[in-house]
């Protein structure tokens, strides 16, 4: 029996009317090493802002003009933050500057997941103090909680007059467990507990729901079995508009399970890790298009290749020598396509790196089958 009216012998259905329409910008993990601190401190020097010597926005500033752009922004928070002034600390027990939640509201977001390995490292004390950063910063939250009350209300924001809601959960918190009097402290992920999220959200008036899910192997550009069958889990038994990955610290790809769109790794947006790998300083930002036909939501998928540029070492002979030889002296997150097309100063040996990221990246996308879903770049760099 048809919903709508249907077609006769010979002829086709109209095309359904559109209705409403809004625009996902959503990137990879978020986790300040301590190359990055000193960056922001040296940048805090040059600029004369910031708070206790610590300036992010020139780090982050090549991504503000995609991310601005958006009608919602969706960061990947992993670690917890500290004091202004310190002390910090890398891993395996991340403790960073909390002046980087303003630089992640400054370049256009608007709410994080913060369900990750790391959300426990200091327990509920920092789980806290992130989560109070963000307020005084103005970003949404969801994944961990300072209360039960708090882990039981839906994230539910206004888009263009479209409730989305974001819901987030992680694999597990390096051994660590959530105190048996606050088991709300943090989202620890299972089917059956992702499904009763989204049906909370869909009760408390969700259009679309946007599932964050900290999931796979670290440093693996392919999907793991357990990560590819959860997917497809949450594809078929639940109503999940569209999920996006995180944790591997590498780009992985993205694929249409059963009409919905999973991104099963976004890779980096800002990290240093102690070995750069040159896979661990790529990352993507997503770039999803929701548009409300006959009742459904169908999503537009695309794509934006970024690239953490970090200073040569001194001594590494195949970068030639120090951050002058290579014209790249400071930590900066860089659009590739934006730079390749906009930035006549590159080096010889930038352009072939930036080139060298993106097209790695476009094959990473692709290599489970995307393109058949019309997945390609939001724009295409210079032939």
């Amino acid at each position: 029996m048809c919903a709508a009216a249907c077609a006769g012998p010979g002829e086709s259905n109209p095309p359904r009317a559109e209705g409403r329409s809004f625009t996902v910008a959503a990137a990879g993990d978020i986790l300040i090493h301590p190359q990055l601190t000193e960056q922001a401190k040296r940048d805090a020097k040059r600029t004369g802002r910031g708070v206790k010597g610590i300036d992010f926005n020139p780090i982050m500033a090549g991504i503000k003009p995609v991310i601005s752009k958006a009608d919602l922004g969706i960061c990947h928070f992993e670690p917890v933050v500290g004091t202004p002034e310190g002390p910090f600390r890398s891993y395996p027990d991340f403790l960073v500057p909390p002046q980087i939640t303003t630089t992640i509201k400054k370049v256009g977001y608007d709410t994080c997941s913060t369900a990750s390995n790391h959300t426990l490292d200091h327990g509920a004390a920092g789980v806290e103090r992130t989560l109070g950063a963000m307020d005084k910063a103005g970003l949404r939250h969801t994944g961990s909680a300072r209360s039960g009350a708090e882990a039981g209300k839906p994230l539910i924001m206004d888009v263009k007059g479209v409730k989305v809601a974001q819901i987030s959960f992680a694999y597990g918190f390096n051994g660590r467990k959530a105190p048996k009097d606050k088991p709300w402290l943090v989202n620890r992920t299972s089917v059956e507990r992702i499904a009763a999220a989204e049906r909370a959200a869909r009760r408390a008036g969700a259009d679309v729901v946007i599932l964050s899910v900290h999931w796979g192997q670290e440093h693996r550009p392919d999907p793991s079995t357990p990560q590819l069958a959860l997917g497809r889990e949450i594809a078929e038994k639940t109503g999940i508009n569209l999920v996006i990955g995180h944790h591997a610290h590498v780009v992985q790809p993205m694929e249409k399970v059963h009409g919905t769109w999973i991104a099963y790794g976004l890779g980096n947006q800002l990290a240093r890790h102690e070995t750069p790998t040159g896979l661990s300083e790529e990352g993507v930002i997503g770039w999803f298009k929701f548009t409300e036909r006959g009742g459904d939501w169908d999503v537009r998928a695309r794509y934006v290749p970024t690239l953490v540029d970090i200073p040569p070492e001194e001594k590494d002979p195949v970068a030639g020598g120090g951050g002058e030889a290579s014209g790249q002296r400071d930590h900066r997150l860089v659009d590739v396509a934006a730079a390749l097309r906009g930035h006549k100063k590159l080096t010889a040996q930038q352009r072939a790196r930036y080139r060298l990221a993106f097209e790695r990246t476009r094959g990473t996308m692709l290599n489970r089958g995307a393109a058949e879903g019309a997945l390609k770049p939001l724009k295409d760099i210079p032939g």
